[in-house]
């Protein structure tokens, strides 16, 4: 099985974070910011991963360190659990429409990390939320997991719909490119760093 669990505790939060890459979709998702738990269960559904977060943060200053840690350490485990990633198929692209709205996630488990996030948001809060820790939260988990991950609003008006569907699509490009289908490493140089 690949998987890893770990603590981290900082003086803004204390965290247990366990991932497993085959499992079956099962989250237990308890961040105390309740859209993030939302969004945090739809990319463990989408992925097939099972996803446990307990997080105890400064939500009393706001949102920032516990998303951002959360995202921090959710991408070290993913690093861990993909090991040398043989096998994997690496690339991952999938397009998630959800009503008005089209998001595109497009990813290689690269070993580089990189984001390009190109969505805009009307509000400032969806639900406990911040819109702006969406980016946040996804630059924190690529570059600690190791993915070139680019993500785009193709188009929508819905900030609800445009961050839902980006971490649904999220699951799905994860599950596409985390998938054993051979037993080499998918690499010119024969090497995933």
């Amino acid at each position: 099985m690949r998987q890893a669990h770990n603590v981290r505790e900082t003086k803004e939060t204390k965290l247990e974070v366990g991932l497993s890459l085959d499992g079956s979709g099962k989250s237990d998702v308890q961040t105390g910011i309740g859209f993030f738990d939302h969004m945090l269960d739809l990319m463990a559904f989408h992925s097939g991963y099972d996803l446990m977060v307990k997080a105890d943060g400064d939500l009393d200053v706001d949102d920032h360190h516990t998303v951002e840690d959360i995202g921090i350490l959710m991408g070290k485990l993913f690093s861990q659990a993909i090991g040398d990633k043989r096998g994997i198929q690496r690339y991952g692209s999938f397009r998630m429409p959800m009503d008005e709205t089209l998001a595109a996630v497009d990813l290689d488990i690269s070993g580089r990390p990189y984001l390009v996030f190109l969505a805009e948001f009307s509000r400032d809060m969806v639900g406990g939320l911040s819109t702006e820790m969406v980016e946040e939260f996804l630059r924190a988990f690529a570059f600690n997991a190791g993915i070139t991950l680019h993500v785009e609003i193709l188009h929508g008006k819905n900030d609800h719909h445009k961050i839902e569907a980006i971490f649904k699509a999220l699951g799905r490009a994860l599950a596409q490119a985390s998938a054993i289908t051979s037993d080499r490493i998918v690499s010119s140089k024969g090497v995933l760093e």
